[in-house]
Order: C-alpha cells, then sequence, then structure tokens
C-alpha cells in the first residue's frame, strides 16, 4: 500500500513537472505573464481522452494533443499581438475562462458530468495498467521533454527567449521578430502542457472542467513562482513542495471535509513566506516585474 501511495505521488509530480516547467518556459524565461496555461492542460487532456475512447490508438492521441494545444497557443498569441503587459495576462485569463466554459457546456465533452473509464495507455500492445508501469511511461516523458527544452533554451531560439524578457523594445530595435519568438514560446509551452494533460487524463481515467479551473492554475503558478523563475531546477523543488507538504496533513487526524480548505491555506502560507524571503523564489533567475 506504501509503495503504490509512493508511486502515485511520483507520478503527479511527474505529470506537474512537465506543466509547471512548459509555463516557466513561457513565462520565466520569455516573460510573458501566461494566465491561460491550465487551458492549455485541458485542451490536451479532453483531445487525449476523446480520440483514445473513438477508437485512436494512444500514442497518436498523445501527439495530438500536445499539438492542438499548441495550436491553441499559436491562435492565443495571434490575438493578443497588440497587447502587453498586464492587459496580455488578463486576456490569457479570460482565455483560460473561455476553454473552460466550452468544456462545460459542449455536448461532446459531456459538460459538467466529465469523461470517465478513459483507457489506460497501450504501447506496442503493452498495457500500462499498473502504477509502476505508467509511473516508467510519465518518466521516460518528463526526461525527453526536458532534455528538448533545455536545448532549445541553449540554442539561439532561447537566448532571444531571455532577450524577449529582459526588454522586447531594444530587440526590435536590433532587428528580430518578437511576434515570432512569442509564437515559439507558446507554441512550445502549450505543447508540453497538452502531453501532462493527456498523461493526467488517462491516469486518473476521468476528468472533468473543475481539474482546469481557477484552482488547480494557482496551483501550477504557485510551483513555478515559488520555485523561481527561469529555473529548471526551482521549478521541480516548487513542484516537489506543493506535493508532498500537504500529504504530511495526513498524519494528522484532519476531518476530510476541511482538508481541501487547509491544504489551500498551507499553499498560501508557503508562497507568502518564500517570496518574503526571497522574492525572486528559492533558485530564481529573475525578478517578478511585468
Amino acid at each position: 500500500m506504501i509503495s503504490a501511495y509512493l508511486i502515485h505521488l511520483l507520478i503527479l509530480i511527474g505529470i506537474y513537472f512537465l506543466v509547471a516547467i512548459s509555463l516557466n518556459l513561457v513565462m520565466g524565461y520569455s516573460g510573458l505573464l501566461n494566465l491561460g496555461h491550465i487551458a492549455f492542460f485541458g485542451i490536451g487532456a479532453y483531445t487525449s481522452a476523446l480520440l483514445t475512447l473513438n477508437g485512436i490508438p494512444f500514442l497518436i492521441s498523445f501527439l495530438i494533443s500536445g499539438i492542438i494545444a499548441s495550436i491553441f497557443g499559436i491562435i492565443l498569441i495571434y490575438g493578443t499581438r497588440k497587447i502587453k503587459g498586464d492587459y496580455f495576462a488578463l486576456v490569457t485569463l479570460g482565455f483560460s475562462f473561455v476553454i473552460y466554459s466550452l468544456l462545460i457546456n459542449l455536448n461532446f465533452t459531456r459538460g459538467p458530468l466529465g469523461i470517465s473509464a478513459i483507457p489506460k495507455p497501450e504501447i506496442f500492445g503493452i498495457i500500462l495498467s499498473s502504477g509502476l508501469s505508467y509511473f516508467i511511461f510519465v518518466f521516460i516523458i518528463c526526461i525527453l521533454s526536458l532534455l528538448f527544452i533545455r536545448k532549445v533554451l541553449k540554442s539561439p531560439v532561447g537566448k532571444m527567449f531571455e532577450a524577449l524578457r529582459e526588454n522586447e523594445l531594444y530587440l526590435r530595435v536590433l532587428g528580430k521578430d518578437s511576434l515570432k519568438l512569442k509564437y515559439y514560446s507558446m507554441g512550445i509551452g502549450a505543447f508540453f502542457a497538452g502531453l501532462a494533460g493527456s498523461l493526467f487524463a488517462h491516469y486518473l481515467s476521468y476528468i472533468n472542467p473543475s481539474n482546469f479551473y481557477i484552482t488547480p492554475l494557482i496551483l501550477i503558478i504557485t510551483m513555478v513562482i515559488l520555485g523561481g523563475l527561469a529555473s529548471i531546477r526551482g521549478t521541480f523543488i516548487g513542484v516537489l513542495i506543493i506535493i508532498l507538504i500537504p500529504e504530511f496533513l495526513k498524519l494528522f487526524n484532519v476531518p476530510v471535509s476541511i482538508l481541501g480548505p487547509i491544504r489551500q491555506i498551507f499553499y498560501a502560507l508557503i508562497l507568502i513566506i518564500i517570496l518574503w524571503f526571497k522574492p525572486k523564489g528559492i533558485f530564481g533567475g529573475v525578478d517578478l516585474k511585468w
């Protein structure tokens, strides 16, 4: 029982790390205050779930979930190409509300009832039905994704992302296309958020619109800010803190009815304490300046 529980936590850490690192690519490294990232997570989850339930093989559904989320990310940048700063943040937040409204009102998403009986992944005839096999798959995806993101960040494009974050106007004066860089950043970030959504859906076997609304959005943003912007190591530490520390509450006989609210208070306290003593986050490389 203990080993199964630990594997469960490790799977959640892997999934949320993939979401958080993709958000850090957009928000920390590129300087785009994207509050709609949870929408890409949800798009990936619903896309993969619906495709597999309609007979599409998992690996194809998995890749399509990332591609569809990436397309929505590019569309979001196109629609906000003349908007900057706080206004950009508000529009992206509105985008997440729109996606939530669609998920809860469209017939094929089954509205507030959500989608159940999502099949476990089947890869080359092997069904990942056990927690251990699923963890190995999530671990491999996280490693491959991390290697790709690190390669992007160390490339000339990654350096342009940092320049975009520091001073977009200066970048444009030098003749660089800042809009194209935003397309790249949001497209890549949304792609990996979509993959994480697919992993999330097939692990839980049930999703509903509330999985991709305000509370999980705040949770993911907290992970990124807590660990530190523009820091892969910090993102991982932030995910560990947010996922693991509240689990210690279960060591105390806290009634289930108040466990959720206590967790939310706990998240807020952790964030306040960290930002009070380390405004850049635990391993942050940049300040919060939007």
